[in-house]
């Protein structure tokens, strides 16, 4: 799985792709099927943590200025969606979302509603990340994709800031960004990509491959 997000991230073409991991085993599987992994700490609170360990070991002379991270369960992420998010414009973090379509994720708190005011085609500031379903309301409700580009800056001053009192109730990461005022944007896409916690998530992550030829 994690083999197929690594090939996802370059077939988006935007930048050499590195996976940070804790495991032996997963930098052992990237390492066979031709990539590049680093091993990290294993303690770190979240992947933001663990991305920021690992770029600043491997670009100390901080020629990158722009990082994405590309989530280890997200096999069938389109590239095009990695490329959305990396355009990060005046933002100090951008991140996906796309329109809900299946009335049962409107009120499921396991499908995060992102909520923002446009402010180009295709393109919201984020204004909230919530459980709930919001905003109130006629209108669509966006499910938010956890996946993050970052302004370098914008990465290492988030991991320096202690958790959050909404990031906390919520538990949501990225709120914690919003109460310390970074400027998120949200790009939105056509499709939310399976994310993979369960063996039916994985069974179904393998046809949703094999109907694209990702195999």
């Amino acid at each position: 799985m994690i083999v197929h997000v690594w090939r996802r991230a370059r077939e988006a073409d935007i930048g050499p792709v590195v996976v940070a991991a804790d495991d032996l085993a997963i930098v052992a599987a990237v390492e066979a099927a031709g990539g590049r992994a680093i091993l990290t700490q294993g303690d770190h609170a979240s992947g933001s943590d663990r991305i920021a360990e690992a770029l600043a070991r491997l670009d100390p002379d901080r020629r990158h200025d722009t990082v994405v991270n590309v989530q280890g369960d997200l096999p069938t992420i389109e590239p095009d969606a990695v490329r959305a998010a990396a355009s990060l414009g005046d933002a100090d973090i951008v991140t996906l979302a796309t329109p809900i379509r299946r009335a049962e994720e409107r009120g499921d708190p396991n499908v995060v509603k992102a909520i923002g005011t446009p402010i180009g085609p295709r393109r919201l500031r984020a204004l909230y990340f919530t459980r709930a379903a919001a905003p109130w309301g006629e209108g669509d409700l966006l499910h938010h994709i956890g996946l993050y580009a970052y302004a370098r800056a914008a990465l290492e001053t988030f991991v320096r800031l202690p958790p959050s009192p909404l990031e906390t109730r919520e538990r949501l990461e990225q709120l914690r960004a919003l109460e310390a005022g970074l400027r998120i944007d949200i790009a939105l896409v056509d499709a939310a990509p399976l994310g993979v916690d369960t063996a039916q998530d994985l069974e179904r992550a393998r046809e949703r491959l094999a109907v694209r030829g990702w195999t």
